[in-house]
């Protein structure tokens, strides 16, 4: 009989289930606003005010909808466009 082989992230999954739900979720929540909080972070250190602005309003459009593509095409877009800038400056 083969032995069935569990995943670090299935063992740690058990172990919060027995937690109390709402300390997960509590916890969960505060890693997640931090990450975000991050990011926009280096958002605005990496655009102009104006590009990173945009970016924000499509990272908050892209949770609202579930769609993380929606964030992309606009980092695309707008790396695409200094790009583009930086070579006509050139």
């Amino acid at each position: 009989m083969l032995k069935k082989t569990r995943s670090i992230l299935d063992e740690l999954d058990d172990l919060y289930s027995s937690k109390d739900k709402g300390s997960l979720l509590e916890s969960r929540a505060g890693h997640v606003i931090q990450g975000a909080i991050n990011l926009l972070s280096s958002i605005y250190e990496s655009y102009d005010e104006e590009s990173a602005a945009e970016l924000e309003r499509r990272l908050i459009n892209s949770i609202r909808s579930k769609d993380p593509n929606k964030f992309i095409r606009g980092v695309r877009r707008i790396t695409a466009e200094n790009k583009k800038n930086n070579d006509q400056a050139l």
